[in-house]
């Protein structure tokens, strides 16, 4: 059990509704530029990897901080993981567009996608948390606690 007291506020339905908006426009923004970018087939298949590992890296560390945040254990080794995943998916999107035969506004149009996915991706991961923590406070037994957690 945890020792101190937290007050869950849950987010309201437009901030939901707005960030899952800007996931899905940074989503489609980025896989319809990747779709149509004048690239090899390979080139793409390195952008769309990058992409996905960034998305999944970053929803990762937010649940582990949140997890740490709640008092619930989170090994050392699996933080560090998260944080240098996420790192090398900036990593390797920034050196691939800077090595990359785009215009300069393409290599921009990227960037500005990738950021906007991996700023909503971790809001969207937030709200859906809140929103189950709202819940849980509202129930009386412990098993129903653990459920909504897993």
């Amino acid at each position: 059990m945890r020792s101190k007291q937290m007050i869950i506020n849950a987010p309201t339905p437009t901030y939901i509704n707005s960030t899952w908006a800007a996931l899905a426009i940074g989503i489609l923004g980025y896989l319809v530029g990747l779709w149509n970018a004048d690239i090899q087939l390979n080139e793409k298949g390195f952008y769309f990897a990058i992409f996905l590992l960034g998305m999944f890296s970053a929803v990762t560390l937010q649940k582990i901080i949140r997890d740490q945040a709640q008092g619930i254990p989170v090994t050392k080794i699996f933080m560090a993981m998260s944080w240098s995943t996420l790192a090398t998916s900036i990593v390797l999107l920034v050196i691939g567009l800077i090595n990359a035969t785009m215009s300069l506004s393409e290599k921009g149009f990227y960037g500005m996608a990738f950021t906007l996915c991996l700023f909503a991706v971790i809001t969207v991961q937030k709200n859906i948390r809140d929103v189950s923590d709202a819940q849980t406070a509202t129930s009386t037994t412990p098993a129903a606690r653990q459920e909504s957690r897993d």
